[in-house]
């Protein structure tokens, strides 16, 4: 599932050593990653849209449903600070706007601490990490990539990052075990995941056209046989 972006698509990062980069767009990369599964765009995930934005990519209802309670639950009270206790809260909502305060250590470092993609943190995850194929990550690269990233005692950061890269290499690596470069690319700002769900779409609509075309043939080889007469003489 490979992804035609370009960097024009991300909003850059720009700290101390992305100093003179410019903003390309008002919405940044982290808040373009999450807005797929604020299914109904009013700027707050909750559960029950997490688990059908996984659905929507193709994952199995049990990970979709430990994803969305988890997820949920890891993220809301981070991105609605200051919200007291109530109803509202237990929805465990997630404010798309406040994503980067979610921001959890131990990770790649291509979303800055405002949410904004860093290219170069992005080239150097393959330019110390790619050593098989210069576009892709194996599996074992990809685990040496995640244990290179932990910072000390950092628990959480260190289940969070194994959890999002394993998930996505399960679902989008190729045929030959490869989470390709322009996959990676694209989840960072969410359009893959509008493209997998395009892709899952376009898979169902194929499966019930076969489905259909399979009663029409069968509807006809009946009338050709000569059903239901032919059908109580081999009853006889």
């Amino acid at each position: 599932m490979a992804s035609s972006l370009t960097s024009n698509d991300f909003q850059e990062g720009v700290d101390d050593e992305d100093a003179g980069r410019g903003l390309v767009s008002d919405e940044n990369a982290l808040q373009k990653h999450v807005a797929f599964f604020d299914r109904n765009n009013d700027g707050i995930i909750y559960p029950w849209e997490t688990f059908q934005g996984f659905r929507a990519i193709g994952a199995g209802y049990l990970l979709s449903l430990a994803s969305a309670f988890l997820i949920n639950l890891g993220l809301s009270r981070k991105t609605r600070p200051g919200k007291a206790f109530s109803l509202e809260t237990l929805m465990l909502g997630v404010e798309v706007k406040n994503i980067h305060m979610a921001k959890h250590g131990s990770d790649s470092g291509v979303y800055d601490s405002k949410g904004r993609f860093v290219s170069w943190k992005f080239e150097e995850i393959f330019a110390k990490f790619a050593l098989t194929h210069s576009d892709a990550l194996t599996s074992d690269e990809l685990k040496a990539m995640l244990k290179a990233n932990r910072e000390p005692k950092d628990y959480r950061g260190w289940v969070a990052s194994w959890t999002e890269w394993i998930t996505l290499y399960n679902l989008c690596k190729d045929n030959e075990g490869l989470l390709k470069k322009e996959t990676i690319r694209g989840v960072y700002d969410g359009s893959l995941f509008q493209q997998m769900e395009r892709e899952k779409l376009a898979a169902a609509d194929f499966s019930q056209s076969i489905i259909a075309l399979a009663f029409v043939a069968l509807f006809h080889l009946i009338k050709v046989l000569g059903f239901p007469s032919w059908c109580f003489k081999c009853a006889d």
